[in-house]
């Protein structure tokens, strides 16, 4: 029996992105249906659909309703409509915490971003993606404030990062620098959405698409990029 063919994904993503944790339930039935045939390395790559937002962050529908121009009740339809999808891919966008849900916010990602650039580069790409499904987690499920320093090493330390070494990352203006480089890489390959995959550094499937869009996507790759 031959070898899996091996290829790596880079996913641009954003913490407060619903549908990025959607098309990673996605991408993570197409993975499992492939296995045995392709086995993909996932690095998840910054982007910020709200760059200046600021510290206080704003409740989600109001961002919604304000930056899409939607009434309460499309923007509410949206939202009912995410979470039917989300279901069908194995992924939870609702509050799992115990007590009345917290309001569901938005948040500044900068330093989310930059924590994802130091574990990818001091840990490899599994501990990112369990670092990146962590924040997911904190921020969907838990409704924590993932723009918070406190709250972010916190979540560091639960995945195996030492807290001093996320602490001193989070300070770090060369990394910052190249989380910036990294998000005006995304723009300069037309992305303006999010998410958007990269294959084997050259093939884009943008969106979140359904298992078997990615399923046919990375088989077209692997068999163009055989070598």
């Amino acid at each position: 029996m031959s070898e899996p063919r091996r290829i790596t994904i880079d996913i641009y993503s954003d913490v407060m992105c619903p549908w990025c944790l959607i098309g990673y339930g996605q991408l993570s039935k197409a993975l499992e249906q492939l296995d045995g045939e392709i086995e993909a390395q996932l690095r998840w790559r910054p982007f910020e659909l709200n760059p200046n937002m600021p510290e206080e962050g704003e409740e989600q529908a109001a961002h919604i309703q304000r930056k899409y121009q939607r009434s309460a009740e499309e923007t509410e339809n949206v939202r009912g409509q995410m979470k039917s999808v989300a279901d069908s891919a194995g992924v939870s966008l609702a509050y799992e915490g115990e007590g009345e849900a917290p309001p569901a916010m938005m948040w500044n990602t900068r330093d989310a971003h930059k924590l994802l650039a130091f574990a990818l580069e001091e840990a490899g790409p599994k501990v990112q993606t369990d670092l990146k499904l962590a924040m997911f987690r904190a921020h969907f499920n838990e409704r924590r404030n993932v723009s918070d320093r406190e709250v972010l090493l916190d979540i560091a330390a639960d995945n195996g990062i030492h807290r001093e070494a996320a602490k001193a990352a989070l300070d770090d203006e060369a990394l910052e620098a190249r989380v910036v480089a990294e998000e005006q890489q995304a723009w300069d390959l037309n992305i303006s959405g999010v998410p958007a995959m990269i294959v084997e550094g050259k093939f884009l499937i943008p969106g979140a698409q359904a298992p078997e869009v990615y399923i046919n996507a990375l088989r077209r790759v692997a068999e163009k990029t055989a070598a």
